[in-house]
């Protein structure tokens, strides 16, 4: 399982558009082949950044995600709105176990 976790702090706030545009991203994505999960949220100590948590079965299905026509689209609406910075990063692991 591939795994991807990270935070994006924009230069500005997020407005009407660029929600719009993250949320079709995660309904686009959650419909994939191969997507476990796929979340954002918003740090609530600090609205301006982004929380990423994704989940793949593979890396071919992670390979095809970076190529679909919503990724494209997504690209351009994270263009409109330049981070100031970005921690996002990769492992490969297992399913996990519940905590508890």
């Amino acid at each position: 399982m591939i795994q991807i976790n990270g935070t994006i702090k924009l230069g500005r706030t997020i407005d009407a558009a660029t929600r719009k545009g993250i949320v079709e991203m995660v309904r686009a994505s959650r419909a994939e082949d191969g997507c476990l999960d796929y979340a954002f949220a918003t740090d609530l100590a600090d609205p301006d950044t982004l929380v990423l948590f994704e989940s793949w079965r593979d890396q071919a299905a992670l390979d095809a995600h970076g190529k679909s026509a919503h990724m494209a689209e997504f690209q351009k609406v994270m263009a409109d709105n330049p981070h100031a910075s970005r921690d996002i990063r990769i492992y490969e692991t297992d399913e996990g176990n519940p905590l508890g």
